[in-house]
């Protein structure tokens, strides 16, 4: 129960995104609550940093074990996840209720994303990229996408980064890595990694000869959820490419949920209830959240026993280094589409976004607060120019 108690307490105020989350967690876990020092909650950031998926989550959930087990990192979870998810299935019911589509408010959310979006590049670029070699690895995955763009030539792009990344950073390994101990048996990590390739393997299958939308949407979302590297902004193109060609949902509602994302506190990846809850109703929400989400504790019970050993390998090191370039660059494409190309229509649309990037980027609002001034300034600009 104290875990419940002590997540949902986050889950509700933990605003600003992933680097915030993990400042939150620092006070609540290790300075106030002491269930852990400062060296283990270092080791356990570094071990989620080398991890596809949601890393702040994927704190929770480690810390969550660690504390109590298998039932702790799923309590662990569900506190910190479960209050955004249900603002953004109540958002998706009343935006299909009430036709809001084509409101200013609406119109205002997609200005939102742009300029997170952007903030968001420049932010990975600046951490991800700080190299000719890997800005060049970065331009190479956003020049792909923006030409052939499609899920398939997504996971290919990475691929490719990581086989990149080993010939090319292997070598600049850092060789002061910490060690890790925790009590996940490998043979638990073993079988979990084996239920999660078993899962690749078998959903879009499942997908494919059963035509149930349920399972189909739990295989888009569980394939997503595995391969996101870079944070919860980088599931942006990754649902958009699964989603929106295949008429799920249209760019602009994609957009809208993105946009109302930014408000609420806890992981982006709650932005999968948004969607399930358009695509299917409120147990669409269910299958989508639990998908994207179920990767992270098979990928954490996995990676606990070895990543010790792993993370001090220079080969390991090189190939994440390549992979993260890469995720600059595909977050680098699906800026210009769909982000920028459906959200700005005309010189207004671009003054309010140049302005929440402003607010953003330089004076460092925060994302909730962003939302805000975007809804207030574009209901606004609404009453002069022709902002709809």
């Amino acid at each position: 129960m104290e875990i419940l108690l002590t997540s949902l307490k986050l889950g509700l105020t933990s605003f600003g995104g992933p680097v915030a989350h993990l400042g939150y967690f620092k006070d609540e876990y290790v300075d106030k609550k002491k269930w852990l020092d400062d060296k283990t909650y270092a080791d356990i950031i570094a071990l989620c940093q080398f991890l596809p998926g949601p890393a702040s989550s994927q704190v929770g959930i480690a810390i969550g074990m660690l504390r109590g087990g298998f039932l702790g990192g799923f309590v662990s979870w569900f506190g910190f996840t479960i209050p955004s998810v249900l603002v953004l299935v109540l958002f998706a019911l009343a935006y299909q209720s009430f036709t809001l589509g084509g409101a200013a408010w609406i119109v205002s959310l997609k200005i939102v994303a742009v300029a997170v979006v952007a903030h968001a590049v420049i932010g990975l670029g600046k951490k991800l990229t700080p190299d000719r070699p890997r800005i060049a690895i970065a331009i190479a995955a956003a020049l792909i996408m923006l030409l052939f763009p499609s899920a398939i030539v997504q996971i290919s792009i990475i691929a490719g980064a990581a086989l990149l990344g080993y010939f090319m950073f292997s070598k600049q390994g850092k060789t002061d890595v910490k060690s890790f101990s925790v009590s996940v048996t490998k043979k638990q990590g073993l079988i979990s990694l084996s239920v999660l390739g078993l899962l690749l393997v078998i959903l879009p299958i499942l997908s494919q000869t059963l035509s149930n939308s349920y399972i189909t949407i739990f295989d888009i979302f569980f394939r997503v959820g595995s391969i996101v590297f870079g944070g919860g902004h980088v599931v942006l193109p990754l649902l958009e490419q699964e989603l929106v060609p295949i008429g799920l949902l249209t760019g602009d509602d994609f957009l809208a949920g993105y946009g109302m994302a930014q408000a609420v506190p806890g992981p982006l990846f709650t932005f999968a209830g948004y969607l399930g809850t358009m695509i299917s109703g409120i147990t669409g929400a269910v299958v989508a959240t639990i998908a994207i989400f179920l990767p992270s504790f098979l990928l954490i019970v996995a990676a606990l026993p070895f990543l010790s050993e792993l993370r001090k390998r220079s080969s390991f090191q090189g190939i994440l280094t390549g992979v993260n370039a890469s995720v600059v660059g595909i977050l680098l494409a699906a800026f210009y589409n769909p982000v920028f190309t459906t959200s700005i229509n005309n010189g207004a649309h671009f003054g309010l976004a140049l302005l929440l990037f402003a607010l953003l980027h330089f004076w460092k609002l925060p994302a909730w607060m962003i939302v805000i001034i975007g809804i207030v300034a574009g209901e606004g600009i609404a009453y002069f120019f022709d902002f709809v």
